[in-house]
């Protein structure tokens, strides 16, 4: 039997699990006010006269505003030089100086009224007015609603309008230590979690028990619950983000769970796969050869290698054990690891079109998962960042496919 699967109860798990969140706290003022001058100062050197931030991840990363995008305009307008200003609905205003961090003056409209001619009035009253000879640049952010954005260009004559990707990645690809810590606390729960999900495994068991028992796990170690949970048994493991119906644990399934949590806005993503019962020599040599993957794209992950690189060394292991070519089956179907921060997808991203050369702070999943038609698939995901001295694992790779956790290794 698998070390450290199945064996015990769902009360001993979650009585053996305690609060972890101790000592953590959230961003504070003086880190926002530090994204938005690093904003202003890339804005500056690029010719970015303003930026509007919609409802969303980056709104809240750089203002500490949390505000959910719906089919009303809310967002703030941040100048290269300047005072932050947000937009709203009149009525919302209250709510919204409830819920600032950074204290900034309001814009608002009635339901009649046009935001869009707001927004570009604004940029008006705040010195960044229309020149048809010579048009300010103003970003939008890329997260921003269609309706919203071709809102804003149908009132933008006289302006030029960019995609502010080439700010909001700038900024947010480069973790602070305070964001690396909270991704790395975050993580060490979920990791713990994953242990308390494979101890409780029984034959017979349904993947939607275990992901019952995966968020009340994250509640117990002090997540509000699991961002995210697939639970894959048997052949549906094949299937990189799961199947539509639930299966039932069988002796021998190959087992794939796939969850996170969020810690202060900071997510975890972490995989696990290993068999319930005895491994067979198929699911040994698999597993192996997703082992192997993962550390030559750890290897590879060195300062100033293109993140493509990184995807590249991990296909070309596989391409060494008899998987692939590229993308073809059975093998890595998909990219080998995307960034992550207060989203759990983010730039850049660890696939051979992205040339980004790796730098202090940036932070990635590595997760070159095998994928066996018929059979069963294999991922093995942990997370790393880029230090001075190159990568650091967020969390230990998983041991080996008789003993995931190292259990009987830290003996």
């Amino acid at each position: 039997m698998t070390i450290g699967v199945g064996g015990c109860s769902q009360a001993e798990a979650l009585a053996a699990l305690q609060n972890m969140t101790g000592g953590m706290t959230a961003v504070g003022l003086d880190e926002y006010r530090e994204r938005i001058a690093r904003a202003q100062c890339y804005m500056q050197q690029h010719g970015i006269a303003a930026m509007y931030l919609n409802a969303g991840t980056s709104l809240h990363y750089f203002t500490g505003l949390k505000w959910y995008a719906s089919e009303r305009m809310v967002g703030a307008i941040l100048l290269a030089s300047g005072e932050l200003r947000f937009i709203a609905p009149w009525f919302e205003v209250g709510t919204l100086h409830d819920y600032m961090v950074l204290p900034a003056e309001v814009c608002a409209w009635h339901e009649h009224e046009s935001p869009y001619a707001l927004f570009v009035a604004t940029l008006a009253s705040l010195g960044v007015a229309a020149n048809p000879e010579r048009p300010p640049v103003i970003a939008i952010d890329e997260a921003t609603a269609f309706f919203v954005a071709d809102g804003i260009r149908q009132c933008a004559a006289g302006y030029e309008l960019r995609n502010a990707r080439e700010v909001t990645a700038h900024c947010r690809m480069h973790k602070s230590a305070q964001e690396i810590a909270l991704m790395q606390r975050a993580k060490d729960m979920t990791l713990r979690v994953q242990q308390a999900a494979a101890s409780i495994l029984h034959e017979g068991m349904l993947t939607t028990e275990v992901e019952a028992f995966i968020a009340e796990a994250h509640r117990r170690v002090g997540a509000s619950g699991s961002y995210f949970c697939i639970v894959l048994f048997g052949e549906a493991t094949a299937y990189p983000h799961g199947v539509k119906n639930a299966q039932r644990l069988k002796a021998g399934d190959m087992v794939l769970i796939d969850t996170g949590c969020t810690l202060h806005g900071y997510i975890s993503d972490i995989t696990r796969s290993y068999v319930f019962g005895t491994p067979d020599a198929r699911q040994r040599q698999v597993w192996n050869a997703e082992k192997a993957a993962q550390a030559a794209a750890f290897a590879a992950a060195q300062l100033g290698v293109p993140c493509g690189d990184v995807d590249s060394a991990a296909r070309r292991q596989l391409a060494s054990d008899g998987f692939g070519p590229g993308y073809a089956l059975p093998g890595l179907p998909h990219r080998t690891g995307h960034g992550i921060g207060m989203d759990i997808h983010e730039w850049p991203y660890l696939v051979s079109s992205d040339r980004t050369p790796l730098a202090p702070g940036m932070c990635f999943s590595n997760e070159p998962m095998i994928c066996i038609p018929g059979e069963f698939g294999v991922r093995l995901e942990d997370h790393f960042y880029m230090t001075a001295q190159g990568p650091r694992w967020f969390t230990t790779p998983s041991h080996s496919i008789d003993d995931p956790f190292g259990l009987e290794a830290a003996c």
